[in-house]
């Protein structure tokens, strides 16, 4: 603070509070700071550096170190020190890679190789491996899969202890009947009427999932019960009830296309509750953008002609090039114009013969999609059409061309 009441321009101090005392006198000498036991020399760090460079396990280190592997691995994580692989790859393990990938069970070529799953499937993308058809599921795999389900154990780690993706995992235990304990069966009608009082009753829906499984009634998830109760029309939402004077701000914001948020600062709503008011009063909004906050560019008219003039009549690939956008943005507004895509490549009749040859000569049906350069769902969906069913088939190396697959003649 400067300036003084009698006009002395000298710098004038004001002591808020008095603070003696600030600075402490030292009393005596320092003391030498005691030694550790504990504490790492630098030969330990360095035997610990080339153990680990050398790539061996943290209990060996331990062992050799005299500590704790606790103790060893806070060291190994302070030092920053990282392993990118366990045990790099060899030139004759990624050939019997190559050779057995797709053919044998994940499972039993990463127990034959004393490595994880994991590591086949990332060797195997570097290596630009790609699995044809699953191969058959083994009596081991099948009692993984009927012990895990009955434990309760995750399908997604089920899936990486055998080996198997989650959905082809899902769909050998739909073949064995097998049902999940986090999947149960259906609601009864006295399961949905006890839930239906007890919501009434002005319980949480957390605590009515506690209540009925102590009950008896099967534990079910939260968006399980949150969508059975949407269903049968028994949601509603929490907190205090909404004033007169709110909705009227409510639909306010909604008329005039105004933001949100100072909804949620002003009357100390949630996102979600302001949500639900607005479904429940039946709003709708509207915002000065047309198009909203998208990124892209703006629909003119001219836009929306050339798209309804050439939309199912031009391949989505150039139909795209030529009006600068993308597929997706393409299908998206063609979408909301409620066009309907008519463009199709007729089947030829080659192409007939060739379903039909491939189907009674065990061709698979993934050889038969790169001989005909179609998109593989729209062969199957065709295929499924004509009744010819493609069961799992190995694939062919080398891959059978049009020609061959003609030239395969009727079975007898």
């Amino acid at each position: 603070m400067t300036g003084h009441p009698d006009g002395n321009d000298a710098p004038l101090l004001v002591e808020l509070v008095a603070c003696p005392g600030l600075v402490p006198s030292g009393s005596g000498p320092l003391a030498e700071m005691r030694f550790r036991g504990e504490a790492w020399t630098p030969a330990e760090t360095e035997t610990l550096r080339s153990m680990f460079a050398a790539d061996a396990a943290p209990d060996d280190i331990a062992a050799a170190l005299g500590r704790g592997r606790y103790g060893v691995r806070d060291r190994i994580a302070r030092l920053g020190l990282r392993r990118h692989s366990s045990r790099p790859w060899g030139e004759m393990e990624s050939e019997e890679l190559i050779r057995r990938y797709g053919t044998d069970p994940t499972a039993v070529i990463a127990s034959d190789f004393a490595r994880s799953c994991a590591a086949i499937y990332a060797r195997a993308a570097v290596l630009g491996l790609t699995e044809g058809n699953p191969p058959e599921w083994t009596p081991w795999e099948d009692a993984q899969l009927r012990a895990g389900y009955a434990m309760g154990v995750p399908g997604a780690m089920i899936a990486a202890i055998i080996g198997r993706p989650l959905f082809g995992l899902r769909t050998r235990a739909s073949t064995l009947n097998l049902r999940h304990p986090n999947h149960p069966t259906g609601w009864s009608d006295a399961e949905i009427d006890r839930a239906a009082t007890l919501i009434e009753e002005g319980h949480r829906y957390v605590s009515i999932r506690a209540m009925m499984a102590d009950e008896g009634f099967p534990v079910r998830t939260r968006p399980g019960f949150n969508q059975m109760a949407r269903v049968t029309g028994m949601s509603r939402g929490w907190g205090r009830a909404w004033t007169p004077e709110e909705d009227e701000l409510l639909a306010r914001a909604y008329r005039d296309g105004a933001s949100l948020t100072p909804l949620l600062t002003r009357l100390g709503r949630t996102r979600c509750s302001i949500r639900w008011r607005a479904d429940h009063l039946r709003l709708r909004g509207t915002h000065a953008h047309r198009d909203g906050f998208r990124g892209g560019p703006v629909w003119t008219e001219a836009d929306l002609a050339t798209l309804r003039e050439h939309y199912g009549k031009v391949p989505m690939d150039d139909l795209a090039a030529c009006m600068g956008r993308t597929k997706a943005s393409l299908f998206t507004r063609a979408n909301l114009l409620g066009l309907v895509h008519g463009y199709h490549r007729p089947w030829s009749d080659d192409e007939h013969r060739a379903l039909a040859l491939a189907h009674a000569n065990g061709v698979a049906l993934a050889d038969l999609v790169a001989a005909l350069g179609r998109g593989y769902a729209a062969v199957h969906k065709y295929a499924a059409k004509q009744g010819f069913r493609f069961e799992r088939r190995p694939r062919r190396d080398p891959a059978p061309s049009l020609t061959d697959i003609l030239a395969l003649g009727d079975p007898e």
